[in-house]
């Protein structure tokens, strides 16, 4: 039998850190050091997921957090394939954060990892006011769960069982 090497297939989704943090355990032999990397992976294209990975090693918690992130990919809408189709406020424990569509041209006016998570769910125009609690993983999950909760004109027409003029 030939061993074969895995041919390395291009990546589909890029990858953003949105968090890097030492944890430790105090034992009886003293103190244990572990890694945990929260992971951000996205198409650019309306696919986004968030995944977090432990381990000893920092590259291993890097590839187990972009391995739980990619089984947690969502497709979020997007109008034009640039901004959202409404506001919406995201919550995850004490954070939250407001995101707001705007016109043509504005960019991402957000910061840290609510702009990684932007970026790469490929939002181009929006604004985005942190509430509350800044701590990076809920912001990253908040940002997340607003863009979850949007729905187009045409995804509000067919739930209802109306045409799109209707609802307009």
């Amino acid at each position: 039998m030939e061993n074969k090497k895995r041919e390395a297939r291009p990546k589909q989704y890029e990858e953003v850190m949105v968090a890097l943090r030492r944890v430790t355990k105090v034992t009886k032999g003293g103190r244990h050091f572990r890694f945990a990397a929260t992971m951000a992976v996205g198409d650019g294209n309306g696919l986004i997921g968030l995944g977090t990975g432990k381990a000893n090693e920092v590259p291993d918690a890097i590839k187990k957090g972009v391995q739980a992130a990619t089984k947690n990919i969502t497709r979020i809408s997007l109008v034009e394939n640039r901004t959202i189709p409404h506001e919406a406020i995201g919550v995850e424990g004490a954070s939250k954060v407001l995101l707001k569509p705007a016109p043509k041209g504005t960019g991402v006016k957000a910061g840290g990892p609510v702009r990684a998570v932007l970026e790469l769910a490929g939002v181009k125009d929006i604004l985005s006011k942190s509430l509350g609690s800044n701590t990076k993983i809920n912001m990253a999950q908040a940002t997340l769960n607003a863009l979850k909760s949007q729905r187009t004109v045409a995804e509000v027409a067919k739930l209802r069982g109306k045409k799109v003029e209707e609802i307009l």
